[in-house]
């Protein structure tokens, strides 16, 4: 398909290309399956196409920040003071219907031995969350190509697993000509990873502490929240 465009000054059509898909992921909890790790794991994407409708004030937001005295490499909601979460959430729902979140819930107490390895879990989940709640949103034949965007891995087993998942389910949820590419960025350099983070938090805060207020506060852009399930996807809230 070429995609074109007509020429205000002399009606020449010229090429043109139609948006990407951008889908940032982010994670909660931690990878560790014994009685001392975190009961839950929540993968959880943001999608959106350009221009970022988040970068100028989330920027804006930094510096503001910065020169009122706060070192502000990044925003991380883990981190960040309940003060600096109530604005950044404040500036993603300013443009509500601009981006989507979805996200997958995995009980790791329920998950059966085979599954308690991040290579068995990452693709399974992540094509879950990919396949079966993100892609099927959109008409993907709109889109010139599908990128997206992780925090840098350190762990060289989890990136391969994550890779793994990604291209799996790319590859098949994908018609032919629709491309795809991952990417692994520094979260303190990609404003949609940092968005992500938040997300993601909030999710997760609400499954491992019952702790529900910024949930409630994103809750108009979750599209998808759905449990993990071994053999599927149960139905969330």
């Amino acid at each position: 398909m070429t995609d074109s465009v007509t020429s205000p000054d002399n009606g020449e059509l010229l090429p043109t290309r139609r948006p990407c898909l951008y889908v940032f992921l982010d994670e909660g909890g931690n990878l560790d399956f014994s009685p001392s790790g975190t009961q839950y794991l929540s993968l959880s994407s943001i999608s959106t196409v350009r221009p970022f409708f988040f970068d100028p004030p989330l920027i804006e937001l930094r510096y503001d920040l910065i020169e009122s005295g706060l070192d502000m490499p990044r925003f991380h909601a883990a981190e960040d003071r309940q003060v600096v979460r109530d604005q950044v959430f404040q500036s993603i729902l300013a443009h509500n219907g601009q981006m989507h979140v979805d996200s997958i819930i995995v009980d790791k107490t329920q998950l059966p031995d085979g599954m308690k390895k991040v290579e068995h879990l990452y693709p399974v989940a992540l094509t879950q969350l990919l396949k079966e709640l993100v892609l099927p949103s959109y008409n993907l034949g709109l889109y010139a190509e599908v990128i997206v965007i992780t925090d840098k891995l350190p762990v060289d087993r989890r990136r391969k697993a994550v890779e793994k998942g990604i291209k799996q389910t790319l590859a098949a949820a994908l018609t032919a000509g629709t491309r795809y590419r991952i990417y692994h960025h520094s979260s303190a350099s990609c404003m949609g990873l940092q968005v992500a983070d938040y997300c993601n938090w909030a999710i997760y805060r609400k499954w491992q502490s019952g702790d529900a207020r910024s949930h409630n506060t994103i809750q108009r852009l979750i599209r998808h929240e759905r449990q993990f399930a071994s053999g599927g996807i149960n139905a969330g809230s």
